[in-house]
């Protein structure tokens, strides 16, 4: 089981906006500390804790952050609407677009997904494949 995941930021702030503006839509909760940005989902009473964690962070050794080539780090919203609108959200709050709000002929019908990159360059999805929502041949 994945306990956390991390990427680099070296704009904090630029960070901040970007994730602020997806991650608590999606239930997680922003603890700001002196190494940076930590996203949680809460816990409920007499139930572990939810995992896993987000942390945003300047780089461990000093040098400036990079994105891996290759490394994606995707978030599940509840519905299509939720993906276009947290797509939305996110290149308002300083991302890019890395692929549009939609179904992808590569992955099942019901899968409808969004690539964003945030302000450091880190590829971010956000997926939905609510069986409730109409699926790519409907």
């Amino acid at each position: 089981m994945i306990a956390y995941v991390t990427v680099g930021a070296d704009d904090i702030a630029a960070a901040k906006r970007f994730y602020t503006a997806i991650l608590p839509a999606l239930g997680y909760r922003l603890r700001e500390g002196p190494e940076g940005l930590s996203f949680a989902l809460p816990v409920a009473p007499g139930q572990s804790v939810p995992l896993p964690d987000f942390y945003v962070k300047p780089t461990f050794d000093g040098r400036p952050a990079t994105a891996g080539n290759g490394s994606m780090v995707a978030f599940e919203a509840r519905d299509q609407q939720q993906v276009r609108t947290l797509h939305a959200a996110a290149l308002t709050a300083g991302g890019t677009d890395d692929g549009p709000p939609g179904f992808r002929d590569a992955y099942g019908p019901t899968f409808y997904v969004c690539y964003l990159r945030d302000p450091q360059g880190n590829k971010i999805a956000l997926f939905s494949s609510n069986p409730a929502d109409p699926g790519r041949d409907g």
